[in-house]
């Protein structure tokens, strides 16, 4: 089983809508909200090299932003990472 962790913040539009696609496509994910969780910071600091809002991380591997989010599940490559 794949696991997909969404790095989040309050309030985040983006965040929202990366849930959101994520939710509507059946893809289970584990939130990490960092307004809630200080110490998952340093954690995505550690996994992706950044600080902005939301990250997605599949099985270690970094898809990026919402934008990116988007942008993989139009080209299939989300599918491709959840089938791996």
């Amino acid at each position: 089983m794949n696991r997909v962790i969404v790095y989040s913040t309050d309030p985040c539009s983006f965040c929202s809508q990366a849930k959101a696609l994520l939710s509507k496509r059946g893809i289970a994910f584990e939130e990490i909200n960092l307004a809630k969780d200080p110490a998952g910071r340093v954690a995505l600091h550690e996994k992706t090299g950044m600080m902005s809002f939301p990250q997605i991380v599949i099985d270690g591997e970094v898809v990026g932003g919402f934008r990116e989010l988007v942008q993989a599940d139009r080209s299939g490559r989300l599918s491709e990472l959840l089938a791996a």
